[in-house]
């Protein structure tokens, strides 16, 4: 009987993207390479023994995003240049160096794969030092503006989600062979829903047939959110809404004392989101990675209604550009938009779900799954 591969995903809590991104991956392997792989996901920022301050920096993620965009901004851009990126590996380095060792000892992976940057570069030293010839995948998770501490020379393979980040990983030194261009990874569940219709999807979720269907994904960070869905309420537009309030207690109460005029489904903390993608015709949200690309693997229209300085813009400024969706800067931005969407029988709907679709790409996951398992046959060889 042939010894189970073992895989190790690495990933971090700051924000939703990455471990979404890990656990798509996850998933995929033990569709596609069946009972051959056993896949652990491990977060070294959990440890006990990392410094308090760093292991908190990840739920004070939200926190700083939202209430300091600016400062987040500058810390962002000071950063992304190499100077301060060989200092930022060298720190998380010398704090995680024995960390990863422990836990490369405790799981004896054949392969990594990291959808966490800061991971490379103790990873790789961990590597050399104690010679070990385990294949190193790092899965990029932000689709046009990319920290340079994502892109490292000695890696095996970098996943990229779209020709921009390719070319930014070319130029911080990869070669062209180091680098596959996949998408970003997304749940599988995604390309399986294509197949499901959306009449019955709805008559599931007890949606109104024929209304055209508004997701609302909420999120701390988006300030004027209720402003936008009484304003949305208060139009004359046929329509639906399915609002998320996405674990936020203060925001699900809100959602909850609106005497809606329109059909109103309201959700708190939900585990289909694809499915809700899946049985609607237009989405609200911020610029996040893991929401926009979920939202284009879905071939779902987006209205960016907050953008985070840094990652988000280029997310959003990729949208914009590609004509998936729009950014829309006040209430009255997204009646307009829903206005030109909507007029003549969903015209220029359609035009932008098919863009989105064009960008989307739901078997991002199974991609990198068949090449994490290639390259695991190539060790054996």
């Amino acid at each position: 009987m042939t010894e189970k591969k073992k895989v190790l995903i690495l990933t971090g809590d700051a924000g939703m993207g990455h471990r979404s991104a890990a656990e798509a991956i996850q998933k995929a392997m033990h569709t596609y390479c069946t009972e051959d792989c056993e896949i652990v996901i491990e977060n070294p920022l959990n440890h006990p023994k990392v410094p308090k301050v760093i292991r908190e920096s990840q739920s004070d993620y939200d926190t700083i995003v939202k209430n300091l965009p600016e400062l987040y901004k500058f810390g962002y851009e000071i950063s992304d240049s190499s100077f301060p990126v060989k200092l930022m590996e060298g720190g998380f380095t010398f704090v995680l160096l024995n960390i990863m060792r422990q836990t490369i000892k405790e799981t004896q992976p054949d392969l990594i794969i990291t959808t966490y940057p800061i991971f490379q570069a103790p990873l790789i030293n961990l590597i050399r030092s104690d010679k070990l010839e385990i294949p190193l995948v790092v899965v990029v998770t932000d689709l046009v503006t990319v920290h340079q501490v994502w892109f490292n020379k000695a890696v095996t393979r970098c996943t990229v989600p779209t020709e921009e980040v390719r070319d930014l990983a070319l130029k911080a030194g990869l070669a062209p062979e180091q680098i596959v261009k996949t998408g970003i990874p997304v749940d599988p569940q995604i390309l399986a829903l294509k197949e499901e219709k959306v009449e019955d999807l709805r008559a599931e979720l007890e949606w109104e047939k024929e209304l055209p269907a508004l997701l609302v994904v909420g999120s701390p960070r988006i300030p004027a959110l209720i402003e936008i869905v009484r304003t949305i309420d208060a139009s004359g537009y046929d329509l639906q809404l399915a609002l998320v309030a996405g674990g936020n207690d203060q925001l699900l109460e809100e959602f909850n004392e609106i005497e809606w005029q329109h059909p109103t489904k309201i959700y708190d903390f939900v585990d289909f989101i694809p499915r809700l993608m899946r049985a609607s015709n237009i989405i609200i949200c911020k610029a996040g990675g893991l929401i926009v690309t979920e939202s284009l693997a879905s071939g779902l229209p987006l209205m960016l209604v907050h953008v985070l300085p840094g990652q988000e813009k280029g997310n959003a400024d990729y949208i914009v550009e590609h004509e998936a969706g729009v950014f829309c800067k006040s209430p009255l931005d997204v009646l307009e938009t829903l206005s030109s969407w909507l007029r003549n029988d969903h015209g220029r709907l359609n035009e932008v779900a098919k863009n989105a679709e064009q960008l989307g790409k739901a078997d991002a996951a199974r991609e990198i799954a068949v090449e994490a398992w290639k390259l695991l046959r190539q060790k054996d060889a």
